[in-house]
């Protein structure tokens, strides 16, 4: 304990002692004359030229590079197909139609027979003209007798040479010719005729 009362006396003293002769040299340092030194400026230095404009530099168009599609192969597409057993349909026939029934044979009629005495062409039925230019031949004709029993629908199958002739044949039987009709079964029928009729007059040469 003593010794470290005498450290701390004799730090005191020191510190004491640096305190008052420190502050003696700065009075003495200050109260000194104070000496004025000329200090030269220097020069500044020149200004330097300035640097000459960048050269133009031509820039070239931009030019976008061309675009490269590249063709992506797709993997292939594999179809596997199951072939499913088909099973026919059934096949559904029809039963026959029945048979038509057989045809009734008819009966031939009974033939048509002239009526009166208009059935037949003289020499007095000749056309003036065929007259004069002495016209004569056989005109054959076929009429049908209707069920009425008259004759109708009559056309020349054969001509007599003599447009006229003919012409007056088929007029004089539908005009004149009268029938009883074909009968079947006692009914009257149609009946289909062919007749020659002879074209001749008795004075010529």
């Amino acid at each position: 304990m003593v010794a470290l009362g005498l450290v701390g006396l004799l730090h005191v003293g020191l510190g004491y002692a640096f305190i008052t002769g420190l502050a003696l040299k700065a009075v003495k340092a200050i109260v000194q004359p104070l000496e004025t030194v000329n200090v030269k400026e220097e020069a500044p230095p020149p200004d330097e030229p300035p640097p000459p404009p960048p050269e133009e530099i031509e820039i070239p168009p931009f030019v976008p590079p061309p675009e490269v599609s590249v063709a992506q192969e797709s993997a292939p597409t594999i179809t596997v197909q199951q072939q499913v057993p088909q099973v026919a349909p059934p096949v559904f026939t029809p039963p026959a139609p029945p048979a038509p029934p057989a045809p009734v044979a008819l009966a031939a009629p009974t033939p048509s027979t002239p009526k009166g005495r208009g059935n037949s062409i003289s020499e007095d039925d000749y056309p003036d003209a065929s007259r004069r230019a002495e016209e004569q031949g056989v005109t054959r004709v076929s009429y049908t007798v209707t069920a009425d029993g008259r004759a109708s629908a009559c056309r020349v199958t054969a001509t007599s040479g003599s447009a006229r002739l003919d012409d007056a044949t088929c007029k004089i039987i539908e005009r004149r010719f009268r029938f009883n009709p074909a009968t079947r079964e006692g009914k009257p029928v149609e009946e289909t005729k062919s007749q020659p009729v002879r074209w001749q007059l008795k004075d010529a040469r």
